[in-house]
């Protein structure tokens, strides 16, 4: 067995469709030439790495918003909603989230708490709130991950239509084969909660 190789040298292979599945297990290629297959680890590992640039975003985002990962996801959703005048329920947030209302009250009281969100009374439904992001915390989101999110649009911008088209077809395709389904496995809960920050 030989030893194991320097942390960059595997970390290169973490999307190398030979070292992942070095005997076809998963993918039958004994008929594709291996310049394909060298060249679709490529892409793999360019993808691997806007994975990692958006989860290091991520996690420095909610470093400096002081909040967990479902708060997070729940302030971008209220920015949005604010940018278009949409009136937000906690029902909406929940459906958004995939969360119970038990957890998403305990995440309203987190952000209200923490000067992030108003609750206000429903301007339509006099049975439902209105959850509004502040201000400050927009502002924040916006001047902070949301400008450095925003820079993705460059490089948008510098392809063809011919070329989004193609990325479009590709990213949407890629998204239907690994969509989960009925995966059995998926289904395992192990007692985690769904509604953790």
């Amino acid at each position: 067995m030989t030893e194991a190789p320097e942390r960059s040298s595997l970390s290169s292979s973490l999307y190398s469709l030979d070292v992942n599945d070095p005997m076809s297990e998963l993918i039958d290629r004994s008929d594709v030439d291996p310049d394909v297959v060298a060249h679709i680890s490529h892409l793999m590992a360019a993808l691997g790495r806007l994975r990692d640039a958006e989860q290091q975003i991520s996690e420095a985002s909610q470093r400096y918003m002081q909040l967990g990962r479902t708060d997070m996801r729940a302030l971008h959703f209220l920015i949005i909603a604010s940018h278009s005048a949409t009136v937000t329920t906690p029902s909406a947030i929940a459906a958004h989230l995939g969360i119970s209302s038990a957890s998403t009250t305990k995440l309203l009281d987190r952000l209200e708490t923490g000067g992030h969100i108003r609750r206000s009374p429903h301007p339509t439904d006099r049975r439902a709130l209105a959850i509004t992001v502040t201000e400050s915390s927009r502002e924040a989101a916006m001047q902070t991950v949301g400008r450095l999110q925003a820079q993705r649009y460059h490089a948008a911008a510098r392809l063809t239509p011919e070329e989004r088209d193609v990325v479009i077809r590709f990213l949407t395709e890629m998204t239907d084969e690994i969509t989960l389904r009925d995966e059995m496995w998926a289904a395992v809960d192990h007692g985690r909660s769904a509604g953790a920050r």
